[in-house]
């Protein structure tokens, strides 16, 4: 017999409740695994309650001990679940994710959000009277982090307590995904599988670009030369897009309207998607048929341009670093006496604890002088019986570096995304260009 939906909710909220308590009243490898699980999503601010209920909640999906989750220990201590009870875990444990929503309407019973981060639409009902009560205060465009489950294929529940964040203008928006970016980096495309994929392709069509143009995966240079060799990449890359959608890069957009018969909103959207292009700017290649398609400025970091060398690596899945050091580090490597080296125990120390140093930089370290790479680390961490192949792993997770990669920077985002990060920089410029209203800038949704 199907529940009726208000029933499922109560079993919903009595179910995700015991599941909760089991996890929390745990002991052992379990309560060890969810003290790590905190840890490693620390960001170092204090948590509220709803982020620690937040945290515990990702925790009964997303968790491990051993090589089963929290939710098929809770399945194995309870006998008595019914279908219906196994069918609701088994879609938490597949379907529930973490998402930053804009709340777009709002009813009695249940209110309808969209996940920022793929632009999809979710009925989401509150499943117990305390946050049917503070449902009563959200209001229509307000944000929230939030955890959802479906409850059925078309309704889903608040997994735990949303975080709401109220209004935010574009430039706050952009700031709040980009934190969002950093801190829950498996949480980005979760409902949206298929930008995930085509995000991971786009970083090594990058890393295949950068080496067809460079003919090299590592090239070192000044911070000005490098700067201008970039620029000339990206419209290197530019033609190449243009090309793979069969647009001819040497015709204006507006030939290629009048040539192609075609809504220019269409050609618009393919313009931006292909080279990264802000929409004023298309709309003005638009406008000025003698404009050629052209690719926004691509430059270093600023903390780069002056540098007297600087070291561009490109890999397919760790996908793009800068680094001014990495040449210094590997003249060490070549060192007969690594030790007479200047500043070698703070180099080395500073590759271990920066966080934009990968474990695909290190890997890519071991394989320069794997014998040398040893002997330093042995000598800088006085770790006598260190060795690389055995204990490098080990080493770099002591010291919080992912063994596999995340979605790199480089990666491609979904135009939505990208759209609002540019309409929120041009506000921030805007403010700026005010003598008055000198307001400090935070880093957005990086495009």
């Amino acid at each position: 017999m199907v529940l009726l939906v208000d029933e499922m909710l109560e079993r919903a909220w009595t179910l995700k409740q015991n599941l909760i308590d089991f996890v929390l009243d745990a002991e052992g490898e379990l309560a060890v695994a969810l003290e790590a699980y905190a840890a490693a999503r620390s960001t170092g601010e204090r948590y509220d309650i709803a982020q620690q209920n937040q945290v515990i909640d990702s925790f009964t999906v997303e968790g491990k001990v051993g090589d089963k989750t929290p939710i098929d220990l809770f399945v194995e201590s309870q006998p008595d679940l019914t279908h219906n009870d196994h069918s609701l875990l088994e879609s938490w444990r597949h379907r529930s994710f973490t998402g930053l929503f804009e709340i777009t309407q709002l009813f009695p019973d249940r209110f309808e959000l969209m996940n920022w981060l793929t632009a999809k639409h979710y009925i989401v009902k509150p499943n117990s009277p305390n946050l049917l009560a503070e449902m009563s205060r959200f209001k229509l465009g307000e944000i929230l982090r939030a955890r959802i489950a479906p409850l059925t294929d078309d309704w889903w529940i608040l997994s735990s307590s949303p975080i709401l964040m109220g209004k935010l203008g574009k430039p706050k928006l952009a700031v709040a995904i980009g934190n969002f970016k950093q801190n829950h980096k498996h949480n980005l495309y979760s409902d949206a599988p298929e930008l995930l994929e085509q995000a991971w392709q786009s970083v090594e069509h990058y890393h295949e670009d950068f080496t067809e143009f460079f003919g090299t995966e590592e090239l070192t240079l000044s911070g000005y030369h490098l700067n201008k060799q970039l620029a000339q990449f990206q419209e290197f890359i530019t033609k190449k897009r243009l090309a793979d959608i069969g647009m001819d890069e040497s015709k204006s957009l507006a030939d290629l309207v009048e040539d192609a018969g075609v809504d220019p909103e269409e050609v618009k959207a393919a313009a931006i998607a292909a080279s990264g292009a802000d929409v004023k700017a298309v709309e003005v290649m638009l406008d000025s048929p003698s404009s050629k398609m052209v690719m926004p400025k691509v430059e270093l970091p600023d903390r780069f341009k002056k540098a007297e060398q600087v070291t561009a690596l490109s890999h397919p899945r760790w996908g793009q670093t800068f680094l001014s050091t990495y040449a210094q580090f590997t003249e060490m490597l070549a060192a007969e006496d690594f030790s007479t080296v200047p500043g070698y125990e703070k180099l080395v120390r500073n590759y271990l604890e920066d966080p934009a140093i990968n474990a695909g930089i290190w890997q890519r370290l071991a394989k320069v002088n794997p014998a040398k790479l040893e002997q330093i680390l042995q000598t800088v961490l006085q770790r006598t019986n260190f060795q690389l192949d055995r204990d490098l792993d080990a080493l770099l997770q002591e010291f919080k570096k992912p063994l596999e990669p995340e979605l790199p920077e480089i990666a491609s985002v979904p135009v939505h995304l990208h759209n609002l990060f540019q309409e929120a920089l041009g506000e921030v410029n805007k403010s700026k260009s005010k003598p008055q209203e000198k307001k400090k800038s935070s880093k957005g949704f990086k495009s």
